[in-house]
């Protein structure tokens, strides 16, 4: 226990407000397994006690925690680390199947659903025509009432001509409508959040983030879907299993 409180010290010489110092050094802790998925936190007084600082302190950088999704609250029992989600690479899921098959609550807020003219690089990865429409979904995702991404997709207007009427899994759509996307391929890539994605994910300008971007292919190898997805540092484990 002595380590963990160390790995926690704020340092008081610092200008930084000495509730910000907790909430990062408490993250790092986090991200470094020093607690573990599922834990429990300390009191906020046993907390404000082990380190020297106040309980106001303790309980301000904990609520950060919360806001960011690294930390959540049951009522009545405290505050405890939020769960990772492990990605095996080499399987296809949607977002909403995954998060139930590992027992959270999926849902999404929708920021947008329209059919409106393809951007060149829809064109160029969804193989379409000069003047081509697509059909531009966005929407934050999220697990248990935690932000766990923000996704932007992009579709032929002709396999979604109504975006509206999608209200759950993309995929599940897709599947009854007999398009469902069986491969793809995907990119990863590490940025900073900036502007409206650090807002709508509820962390700071210039926070890590990871971008994945999905291209899929229905049965006849045609590319119908691209998706961007800014995840949020802390939330997933990708595996993959290499062989010889």
């Amino acid at each position: 226990m002595e380590t963990r409180w160390s790995a926690l010290m704020p340092d008081a010489r610092n200008i930084t407000p000495l509730y910000l110092q907790l909430a990062r050094n408490l993250a790092t802790a986090i991200h470094c397994g020093v607690w573990s998925a599922g834990e429990a936190l300390p009191s906020e007084r046993t907390l404000s006690d082990a380190i020297g600082v106040s309980r106001i302190t303790a309980r301000k950088a904990i609520e950060l925690l919360v806001e960011q999704g690294l930390i959540r609250r049951a009522r009545g029992a405290g505050s405890f680390i939020t769960p990772r989600v492990e990605d095996p690479l080499s399987r296809l899921t949607g977002f909403t199947k995954k998060m139930e098959q590992r027992g959270f609550t999926p849902d999404s807020v929708w920021l947008e659903r329209e059919v409106r003219p393809a951007h060149r690089e829809e064109i160029v990865q969804l193989g379409l025509s000069p003047g081509a429409s697509v059909a531009s979904l966005r929407r934050l995702r999220r697990a248990d009432g935690i932000v766990m991404a923000v996704e932007h997709t992009a579709l032929p207007a002709s396999i979604v001509p109504d975006p509206n009427a999608i209200d759950g899994s993309l995929y599940a759509y897709l599947e009854g409508r007999g398009m469902p996307v069986v491969r793809a391929l995907q990119h990863f890539r590490a940025v900073n959040a900036t502007g409206e994605v650090a807002t709508l994910m509820g962390v700071e300008p210039g926070a890590a983030l990871l971008v994945i971007t999905r291209v899929g292919f229905s049965r006849d190898q045609h590319a119908i879907e691209l998706t961007d997805t800014y995840c949020r540092d802390g939330f997933y484990d990708f595996v993959a299993e290499l062989r010889q």
